[in-house]
């Protein structure tokens, strides 16, 4: 086990060096000036812009900044933010557990509802339960998350006045962020446990179970269930990381602090370092949650092993 982890995350380097590499071309090749915008408002001259974009090191040659950035990031030193010139990597904790405060809520109304809908339907295959759930599901998961939140937001707090509209501090706060953005992953875990729950509730060990006098209720949570997780997990991965960037627009919607709302405002003055150092942390948690997902697997599953 130890040296498949030893293995994956020696994988995820590239994986991460690539990431990294394509928003720092991306940031540099938009239209746009980071000195040019922090002397707009003073009326700076053309002097005193050229001053300030050698002070930044923006004047330098393109592989000379992504050299610079890249031996920074290797010591661990993401930079400092060109506007604020907080260090990079205190302004990005500072805001990560805003984020993953959201995602863990969104991840659990997702579960919860994905996991009763796929079961609700697979238990009733071709009736009208059955057709309700897909529906339900189809609906959760082509629904714009902006749209949501503004239904949310109208139903909740400006007709019903149950949670507060916008802003965090308190578990209030949190529900309609969480709803809106487990919705839009539910549909996918839904579509998913139906059809492993179809494929498990029809093989033989689950007919001997039956045979056996065994409750229904424990026939699919004992047996059933626990064997349909597997491709199921491998799903809640991959929507962990769409939650990761749904956060962005759930966390403007409803003017939370997080990740998505930092890189937004970066992205918009130009905020190189900020930029950077926030996809590197993001695709580094992305990469952690996978590599967890995959030991659980083995957890779940002990015919599974890694070597």
């Amino acid at each position: 086990m130890l040296q498949y982890i030893g293995r994956r995350l020696i994988t995820s380097i590239p994986v991460l060096w690539g990431v990294t590499t394509l928003v720092f071309l991306m940031m540099h090749l938009l239209p746009g000036d980071p000195a040019e915008l922090m002397l707009a408002e003073s009326g700076g001259s053309f002097q005193s812009m050229a001053q300030l974009r050698h002070q930044l090191g923006l004047d330098d040659p393109l592989y000379v900044q992504y050299g610079r950035f890249l031996a920074s990031a290797l010591r661990g030193d993401l930079g400092r933010s060109i506007f604020t010139n907080r260090p990079v990597t205190q302004t990005v904790l500072e805001q990560l557990p805003h984020t993953v405060q959201l995602s863990v809520a969104a991840m659990m109304v997702a579960v919860t509802i994905g996991t009763a809908l796929g079961i609700a339907a697979a238990l009733n295959r071709n009736t009208w339960v059955d057709s309700a759930c897909v529906t339900i599901a189809v609906a959760g998961a082509s629904m714009p998350i902006f749209w949501s939140g503004v239904l949310l937001i109208l139903l909740f707090s400006s007709l019903l006045h149950w949670l507060p509209a916008t802003g965090q501090g308190s578990l209030k706060h949190l529900i309609m962020p969480a709803i809106v953005l487990g919705l839009a992953s539910s549909g996918a875990i839904a579509r998913l446990v139906r059809s492993s729950m179809l494929e498990v509730l029809s093989q033989e060990y689950i007919t001997a179970a039956r045979s056996k006098g065994l409750s229904e209720r424990l026939v699919v949570c004992r047996h059933a269930l626990k064997n349909a997780l597997i491709p199921v997990i491998t799903v809640m991965g991959l929507q962990f990381g769409y939650l990761l960037g749904g956060t962005v627009i759930t966390e403007t919607i409803f003017s939370r602090q997080g990740l998505g709302r930092l890189v937004v405002d970066a992205i918009l003055w130009k905020d190189f370092p900020i930029v950077q150092g926030t996809v590197l942390l993001a695709a580094a948690v992305y990469t952690v949650v996978n590599l967890l997902i995959d030991i659980s697997y083995a957890i779940i599953d002990p015919r599974i092993r890694y070597d």
